[in-house]
């Protein structure tokens, strides 16, 4: 079963306030899996990062089905990668008047599906 990437649909999840080192290692479990194995590994998959992966990957499976007209039942995680958005920057007191600079980093979650072609 090969990827056609011709019919790919994606969907985007924009300034995620999580970080994407964390998003990634999820992302890499169900890159190239299909839709519904996708749905059970995000399901009981312990990280925070699933509720929102999981959310991202139905946009995904309703934008190819309302826009192409594809079959969520033949449809394939083609593309999951997760990019750095802008940090929100913080500061926590210290002793003797110093400040520490806390960062809390931000992610772009970008997931394609695409029909699986038979061969």
């Amino acid at each position: 079963m090969a990827i056609d990437t011709t019919n790919e649909v994606k969907a985007i999840a924009r300034y995620v306030r999580m970080s994407p080192y964390k998003v990634r290692r999820v992302l890499d479990q169900i890159r190239g899996r299909s839709y519904r194995e996708a749905l059970i590994v995000l399901q009981f998959m312990p990280y925070r990062s699933c509720d929102i992966i999981l959310k991202t990957l139905r946009s995904a499976v309703a934008n190819a089905e309302h826009n192409a007209g594809l079959d969520p039942s033949t449809l394939i995680v083609s593309k999951a990668f997760a990019d750095g958005g802008p940090s929100l920057k913080r500061f926590r007191a210290r002793a003797q008047g110093r400040a520490y600079q806390i960062r809390k980093p931000t992610c772009h979650i970008t997931l394609a599906v695409a029909p699986a072609s038979e061969d």
